[in-house]
C-alpha cells in the first residue's frame, strides 16, 4: 500500500508470480478513480501524480485478479488487494491583522484549518522579533505584551505553513501570512522648554512630536 500526498506522483506497481510454464496477466479495478488512475485496468499499473482536491484523505482499494494462461485454457487466482491512499493538501485559515500599542498585550492567535480526517499542525516565522514575539515557532501564539521603542510604527510579518499528517505521511500546504503592527508610545516635546518674558509680551511655544504614525 502506499500513502501520497495531493499533486506528487505516486510509485509505479509491478505485478509479480511465483508461477511459470505458461503465461501470466492481471486485470485490476480501483473503487476511487477520483485518485487520478481509471476505474479498471490491465497489466503494471505505471506512476500517476495522485489527486484529492477534497479536505479529508482518499483511501483507494485495488483489487488484482491473476490469470495463469497455457494452451488453450486461462484459469484465474484468487484475488488480492492494496490500498493507495491521497492526503489532501495541508491548509490553514485566513488570519486576521492586529494593530497594538507599545505595552500592551496581543490577542492569541489560533490556527484552524477545513481539512479533517487527520492531523494538521502549523509552523511560523516572524520577520521583526523586536516586538515580543520569537523568530520561529509551532502552534498557537499565545497572548504577548507587544514592544516598540522607537518613534514608528513597527511591522512584523507572520507567515503560517500548516502541515497535514495521515498514514504515517506529512503533506505540507501553502502559507498564509498576517502582521502585527505595534504603534509607539506617542512623545511631545515643546519647542521651549522654559521662558521668560516680559509681563504683556508674547509667547512663542511650538508643540512638536518625534512620533510618526
Amino acid at each position: 500500500s502506499q500513502v501520497k500526498c495531493n499533486g506528487t506522483p505516486t510509485d509505479a506497481i509491478t505485478f509479480g508470480t511465483p508461477n511459470t510454464g505458461g503465461t501470466i496477466t492481471y486485470t485490476w479495478t480501483n473503487d476511487q478513480p477520483s485518485i487520478g488512475l481509471a476505474a479498471t485496468g490491465t497489466g503494471d499499473i505505471p506512476s500517476f501524480t495522485a489527486i484529492n482536491a477534497g479536505t479529508a484523505p482518499v483511501v483507494a482499494t485495488i483489487v488484482v485478479t491473476p490469470h495463469f494462461g497455457n494452451g488453450s485454457v486461462t484459469c484465474d487466482g484468487p484475488t488480492k488487494t492494496f490500498t493507495i491512499t491521497v492526503n489532501p493538501t495541508a491548509q490553514v485559515e485566513a488570519l486576521a491583522n492586529q494593530v497594538i500599542c507599545n505595552n500592551a498585550p496581543t490577542l492569541p492567535i489560533v490556527f484552524n484549518t477545513i481539512n479533517t480526517g487527520g492531523t494538521t499542525t502549523y509552523t511560523w516565522t516572524n520577520d521583526l522579533s523586536s516586538i515580543g514575539l520569537a523568530a520561529t515557532g509551532t502552534g498557537d501564539i499565545a497572548a504577548f505584551t507587544a514592544v516598540n521603542t522607537g518613534n514608528a510604527p513597527l511591522i512584523a510579518t507572520i507567515s503560517v505553513t500548516p502541515h497535514f499528517t495521515f498514514g504515517g505521511l506529512t503533506c505540507d500546504g501553502p502559507s498564509k501570512t498576517f502582521t502585527i503592527t505595534v504603534d509607539p508610545t506617542p512623545q511631545v516635546i515643546p519647542s521651549i522648554l522654559t521662558q521668560t518674558i516680559c509681563n504683556n509680551g508674547n509667547t512663542n511655544i511650538i508643540i512638536g512630536s518625534p512620533s510618526t504614525f
